[in-house]
């Protein structure tokens, strides 16, 4: 579980869209609720990390992971970019192929 998550942060930090989508399964979901909007399948993860990654110069900084199972774990990340500093919640589940299936995201 550790490594996609910090195979995940690193990749979105080079702003690698492709090399992150192909963490996720097919029909992946991320409901963000700071956003207040459910984006699902690649399509919608592609739109989400062009949006809020890619197009807010978003750095992630990892400050903990909470595993609680073998597919699931609760991570705090450190946000930085255009928009200023954030601190965001994910609560990511993970497939039995080991791909991402599902982020519930939102900002402390």
């Amino acid at each position: 579980m550790q490594k996609i998550i910090k195979r995940f942060i690193a990749t979105a930090n080079t702003f690698d869209v492709e090399g992150v989508l192909s963490l996720f399964a097919a029909d992946a979901v991320i409901n963000d609720v700071s956003v207040g909007d459910v984006f699902a399948g690649r399509d919608g993860v592609q739109l989400y990390l062009q949006r809020f990654f890619v197009g807010y110069n978003t750095a992630s900084t990892l400050l903990s992971i909470e595993s609680l199972d073998n597919f699931n774990a609760n991570i705090r990340l450190n946000f930085t970019g255009d928009f200023g500093h954030e601190i965001g919640i994910l609560k990511i589940a993970i497939n039995a192929d080991g791909l991402i299936e599902r982020i519930d995201a939102d900002l402390e």
